[in-house]
């Protein structure tokens, strides 16, 4: 047995297994090592070569260009390939937010939260947002515009700090949204004079499709190669009304309509009846969906963005607050595997084996480390423990906000319009 700095390493017939790690390991990994990463390889839950469907982008260019998936060369194993992104950096964090909104419903951890409770404002299918599912997290439009105790959020003496929270003092962060500190945040709307805090993500997770068979074009007008995927997605309905594409139908500018231009209102325009959701489609092929010889989910937690957080002058202080967030990044990362990786229709994947976590030292070279769900919770409950006893005070119960008149309102008008058929973006709406 070999007992190193970092871990207590055992030796069975030449393989090397990791003992788990705990709190205090894992504090003086964060002190002195360089990051966690993991590559862990993935495939369709249908099996290897099973087409699935990435996210879609809208084209580039005039004349309303079809949407597409994105394509970058990436060098793996040596060479360049077609790789396609699956799941961005952005939409990870949501999902590990998710997954930790999990377990705070489940109240199985501590995990400090803020939230806004919409319930009996007479909202559908609004009841609580909290700073895990808001887009700029505890910064978020949605905490400034609802009240604490009263007062605006970001006018309370809590706001206050929030909007002074920087780098060299994120206690507040910690002790009341640490998620927005591993995610990452930005008080878009702070003022001057150094305020408006901007926060860097530490943790960072992708995933990518690689080797993916591709169609390459030339742009006529750049000579520029153009991948598009050899995929094809086809679509069609059949009407069990068997309505007639010839049939005349008249659609009125309120979104009704007749058979009559009468009967549409005013400014009716004639339109074909799949225009209004009747009548068959026709057939149709679109080059969309991928096959590849795999996935894989890149997950790096950084130490050396940990490190960049302080947390006051207390250097002790300061060691527990970055461990906290270290083992709430590994807390993510477990129950992110538990809970499976269907990331949207025809896109479910399932792992390919289980891929180790390494700790990557200051020198790069790197040592495998073995946690399973129930010892990442472990270890944040230990590491929680050792913050509240280095002094930092947490918000143990979530931080309950109330909506603006205001904010309800905005809400609501968008609801009514959205029933009345009135939804959908303006036309310069980004997509």
């Amino acid at each position: 047995m070999v007992i190193s700095d970092h871990f207590v390493v055992s030796y069975s017939f030449g393989k090397k297994e990791e003992k788990s790690m705990d709190a205090a390991t894992l504090t003086r990994m964060v002190a002195q090592d360089a990051a966690l990463r993991r590559r862990q390889r993935l495939q369709p839950a249908g099996g290897k070569g099973d087409k699935i469907f990435p996210p879609t982008y809208p084209g580039e260019g005039r004349n309303n260009p079809p949407p597409r998936h994105v394509f970058e060369r990436r060098r793996l194993d040596g060479k360049e390939v077609w790789c396609v992104l699956v799941d961005s950096v952005q939409s990870q964090a949501n999902r590990l937010e998710e997954s930790l909104l999990g377990i705070i419903r489940d109240k199985s951890l501590c995990i400090p939260y803020v939230v806004v409770d919409f319930s009996g404002k007479g909202l559908e299918g609004i009841r609580t947002i909290s700073s895990l599912e808001a887009p700029h997290r505890v910064y978020d439009a949605i905490f400034r515009d609802s009240l604490l105790d009263g007062t605006p959020f970001m006018k309370s003496d809590l706001g206050k700090r929030l909007v002074k929270a920087s780098n060299a003092d994120a206690s507040v962060l910690l002790e009341v949204s640490p998620t927005a500190l591993l995610f990452g945040s930005w008080h878009s709307t702070g003022g001057g004079g150094g305020l408006g805090a901007k926060f860097a993500r530490c943790l960072v997770s992708e995933i990518m499709a690689a080797d993916v068979p591709v169609e390459e074009l030339v742009n006529q007008r750049t000579g520029e190669v153009e991948p598009r995927t050899a995929g094809r997605r086809t679509g069609s309905r059949i009407d069990p009304l068997g309505i007639l594409r010839k049939v005349e139908v008249y659609k009125g500018e309120d979104g009704g309509w007749d058979v009559t231009e009468a009967g549409a209102g005013p400014r009716a325009k004639k339109v074909r009846p799949s225009e209004i959701n009747h009548g068959n489609i026709a057939p149709s092929v679109q080059p969309l969906g991928i096959t590849c010889d795999y996935l894989e989910q890149m997950f790096v937690l950084s130490f050396a963005a940990l490190r960049r957080l302080h947390f006051g002058s207390d250097e002790k202080k300061n060691e527990a607050g970055r461990a906290l967030l270290a083992a709430l990044g590994l807390v993510a990362i477990a129950e992110q595997d538990a809970q499976g990786y269907a990331l949207r229709s025809r896109c479910n994947l399932v792992c390919e084996g289980k891929a180790p976590l390494e700790v990557v030292h200051a020198d790069g070279t790197t040592v495998d480390i073995v946690l399973d769900s129930a010892e990442a919770r472990d270890l944040y409950r230990a590491t929680f423990a050792a913050a509240k006893g280095a002094g930092f005070n947490f918000q143990e119960s979530p931080l309950l906000l109330t909506p603006q008149d205001k904010l309800v309102n905005i809400v609501k008008q968008s609801q009514d319009k959205a029933l009345a058929g009135e939804g959908g973006e303006d036309e310069d709406a980004q997509g």
